[in-house]
This record gives structure tokens, C-alpha cells and sequence, in this order.
């Protein structure tokens, strides 16, 4: 049986190996370069939009899951190679809404002045921030949504606090603290692993780092990611979204084997007024797939497999409706 995919922090290591073919721009869609700066890196990515658009329109901005995640949503490190967010705007751009999606740190055309070792979760929502505020002033739009998914759903939380958007989607996000889910990722590992998993992170969360880490751990919890990892679990994901005051929607698989989905029912509760959306057999890369483990993990690879209809329609029917 494959492995299932433990999406949290960079350069985490997957069973699927797969180089993403590209998906080919609808004729009604024309697709351009987009960049914005921040104190350390430049963020590069691609504007997705209607053709002869005549009025204002919606940008949705999608801020990818963990790791090395280009702006299509394919992560060579670990695997992935679905074409996720591509195919986003792709599907929203024919519906009317236009799409900025980029390239993470350390991946692709984006680039840094900060090595491994320097990152902080904060880092990445201050990339989302300046999307923000370019979108937010350019003429051609007429509201700025934030669209995260898997971990993008905690940065764009921490993004879209006091900001300008107007919407807010939560995609397959998690709803626990980063250090249990963490510690929930290492119960089938070996007894001693798990101990000095522990150990590091109740290390971690006095400020310290550990220096001499188990190999086996590297993917996890190397020395040179410890600072994310502490940053990382300082945030609480319901509290982060009971602070949010712009219209907020939730989606979440019923198949997703990495994101369970009691965390989209512990959202919706947290959050009483938010649109849920339960997508039955919808799996972490928003695409029809069945509990099996296997089969499941096999649309990982299939960049041309179409995304859930009920999604695509689920977003514009929140940002046509519910939106101002």
C-alpha cells in the first residue's frame, strides 16, 4: 500500500514519484507573469484571466499546501504531480474569476535571500500579503479573495488578518496545533523515534533547537527546519479563524486521507456562520477519489485528471453570492 502523503513541512518526503505534465491554458483564457517583492524574496507567479473582459472582476489568490509547491500545485520532492491549482484557474477563469497563483519559496521562479534555516511560517504569509496589496490596487478587480489549501490554509489566515480581501476559503486546512499533528504523524513510528521526537519538540517549544537529530527524522525535524517548526505550532488554526470578519468558506473532502474530515466539521462549528462545503469522495488534491489508500493516492499523478465539479461551483457561488 502506498504511503499517505504528511503534508506540513518543507521538503517532506512521499511514495508517488511523478514529474507533472503540463496542462495547456483554455483559448478563452489568457494567462500572463505576475511578481511582487517583499523585504526578502520576490514572489513570481501567473495571472490567470478572462479574455476582452469589459468590467471589474474577482482575483482569487491560491496559496499553496506544504513544502516545495510550485504554483501549479506540484511538489517534485514529494511527488506530487496533479496540476491542482492550475487547473483551478483554469476551471474559475472560464466561470469569470480570475486566478494569481506562484511559486513558493525555494521552488521555481520565486526567489530568496534567506536560506532553509531562516524560514518562519510568517515569512509565507508576507508573500501572500504583498499579493494582496498589488491585487487590491489594480483597477482591473473588483474584490480579492484568499484561497488556501492544506497548510496555506494557516498562512493565508495569518495573511488575511486586518487586510483588505473580501473572502476568505478554506481548502482540506487543518484544524489542530502543528505540534499535535506532528506528534500524531510519528504513532506508527518506532518507539524511540517518537521519544526523541519529543524530546526535540519539548526542546522547541522553550525557543531551543536540537542539533543532533536521527536520520530518520531529518524529514521531519532536521536542525535546519526546526525554526519553522517552531513557528509553525505557535498557531492555532480555530482561534486564527475566529478572528477573521470577511465571509469565509470551508471545503473538505470526504476522501481526503491526509485532512480528515472532522476538520472541516470542527471549522464550521468554531465558526458558526461560515459556508461548509462536504464534497463526498473528494480527496486532498480536490479530486474525485475512494477511501482506498491506493487508488486514492494514484490521482496524486494524473495532472489531466479534472478537479470536483461541486468545488469549482461551490467557489462561485460564494464569491457571486456572498461576497460585497
Amino acid at each position: 500500500m502506498k504511503k499517505i502523503a504528511f503534508f506540513i513541512l518543507p521538503f517532506i518526503i512521499f511514495s508517488i514519484k511523478a514529474i507533472a505534465q503540463d496542462v495547456t491554458i483554455d483559448a478563452s483564457l489568457t494567462e500572463t507573469p505576475i511578481s511582487a517583492k517583499t523585504l526578502s524574496s520576490t514572489i513570481s507567479g501567473s495571472l490567470v484571466m478572462p479574455k476582452n473582459v469589459k468590467d471589474k472582476i474577482p482575483v482569487v489568490i491560491i496559496i499553496g499546501d506544504a513544502g516545495p509547491t510550485d504554483r501549479d500545485g506540484n511538489n517534485a520532492k514529494t511527488g506530487i504531480a496533479g496540476n491542482t491549482y492550475k487547473l483551478l484557474a483554469i476551471e474559475l477563469g472560464k466561470k469569470g474569476i480570475a486566478t494569481v497563483r506562484y511559486d513558493k519559496r525555494f521552488v521555481g521562479a520565486t526567489t530568496t535571500s534567506i536560506k532553509e534555516s531562516q524560514l518562519h511560517i510568517e515569512d509565507y504569509s508576507d508573500d501572500a500579503v504583498s499579493l494582496i496589496n498589488l491585487l487590491d490596487n489594480d483597477q482591473r478587480f473588483s474584490k480579492v479573495v484568499l484561497f488556501g489549501h492544506g497548510e496555506g490554509a494557516l498562512v493565508a489566515m495569518l495573511a488575511g488578518y486586518d487586510q483588505s480581501e473580501k473572502g476568505f476559503i478554506i481548502a482540506e486546512g487543518f484544524a489542530d496545533r502543528g505540534e499535535k499533528i506532528m506528534t500524531d504523524a510519528m504513532k506508527d513510528k518506532p518507539k524511540f523515534l517518537a521519544d526523541e521526537f519529543k524530546a526535540i519538540m519539548d526542546s522547541l517549544k522553550k525557543g531551543k533547537t536540537t542539533d543532533k537529530v536521527d536520520p530518520s527524522l531529518y524529514y521531519i525535524a532536521r536542525p535546519s527546519i526546526q525554526p519553522f517548526v517552531m513557528s509553525f505550532c505557535r498557531y492555532d488554526p480555530i482561534k486564527s479563524l475566529k478572528v477573521i470578519k470577511v465571509p469565509i468558506l470551508i471545503l473538505q473532502g470526504t476522501t481526503d486521507l491526509t485532512v480528515p474530515v472532522i476538520n472541516g466539521d470542527r471549522f464550521k462549528k468554531a465558526k458558526s456562520d461560515a459556508s461548509y462545503m462536504q464534497i463526498k469522495n473528494m480527496n486532498h488534491i480536490l479530486k474525485d477519489a475512494p477511501a482506498d489508500p491506493d487508488q486514492n493516492t494514484a490521482t496524486y499523478d494524473k495532472p489531466n485528471l479534472p478537479l470536483k465539479p461541486e468545488l469549482v461551483n461551490g467557489i462561485v457561488e460564494f464569491i457571486s453570492t456572498k461576497l460585497k
